[in-house]
């Protein structure tokens, strides 16, 4: 067993056998700096998330879950620091694109859609407010780069890259889970504004979902509750600890030496809220 990746949240073990063991941390990053503090159980929250979503969709297509269930991992994980954040999954051949998809004008296709430029070979005949509802959903790649940021491309690029079929696989395959999911999270008093999915492909080379998937870290969460088109709706997600940290001039700056213990209850507590809405059938 070795440890193959340590991430901004996430510690990724290889046990050489086909299988992996992910462990989702309680650490946070913003403006691509991991922060000192931990978020009280962020990890947990984002494991349940992701877990509720993976069975959730299972009908849709395949992903890498095994189990959650410690006794079924090593001997190195059954402590109870691991328990709620640990899961056991197939190891994937990664496809390496992240695959994003959007239901709401906003962020950078809003920016562009105000100059009048086509978003990644999407042209929008209609006329849209900030974060109002697309008439459909649309699927946006970017390519998952070693180091650097992600380079965001056409959705043609991508299938061109892997071929017409499997890519036309992961754009059906990305569309039904967002849907599906949007429909139950929005029963529940939360908007999936957009999302992004990783997949691979298992030894059969059959399409698998795996990483993590519709948690507030990889996703757009806007509280249904408060949202109003024409501006920035509020979102359960990081934004808090990120507006603290442009408040305080800290946003990007790697020396920075704690968040306050209110910013990190205020953050946590959003995390937890958002997992208790959802992760129920």
């Amino acid at each position: 067993m070795k440890k193959i990746i340590s991430g901004k949240v996430r510690e990724v073990y290889d046990l050489e056998d086909g299988r992996m063991v992910i462990v989702t941390t309680d650490r946070i990053s913003a403006f691509d700096v991991i922060l000192p503090t931990m978020i009280t159980d962020k990890g947990k929250v984002l494991n349940a998330l992701a877990n509720f979503w993976f069975d959730y969709t299972k009908d849709i297509v395949k992903n890498h879950m095994i189990s959650s269930d410690l006794k079924d991992m090593p001997v190195e994980f059954q402590k109870p620091e691991f328990e709620g954040r640990t899961i056991l999954v197939k190891k994937l051949k990664m496809i390496p694109y992240e695959v994003i998809v959007r239901g709401y004008m906003f962020g950078s296709m809003y920016e562009a859609y105000k100059k009048g430029e086509p978003f990644l070979g999407h042209k929008f005949d209609k006329e849209y407010k900030q974060a109002e509802k697309l008439d459909e959903p649309i699927v946006t790649p970017s390519t998952k780069a070693a180091e650097g940021h992600d380079i965001n491309v056409t959705l043609q690029y991508m299938k061109d890259d892997l071929g017409e079929e499997l890519g036309t696989k992961i754009e059906q395959a990305a569309l039904a889970i967002y849907k599906k999911c949007y429909e139950h999270a929005k029963a529940n008093g939360i908007i999936i504004a957009d999302t992004k999915f990783e997949f691979g492909l298992d030894e059969n080379g059959e399409l698998v979902l795996g990483d993590e998937v519709l948690t507030p870290d990889s996703s757009r969460f806007w509280d249904a509750s408060k949202y109003e088109v024409g501006g920035s709706p509020a979102s359960y997600d990081k934004q808090f600890v990120r507006d603290w940290l442009k408040e305080h001039n800290l946003a990007g700056d790697p020396n920075i030496k704690e968040i306050p213990a209110d910013v990190v209850a205020k953050t946590a507590a959003i995390y937890k809220e958002c997992q208790t809405r959802i992760c129920h059938k």
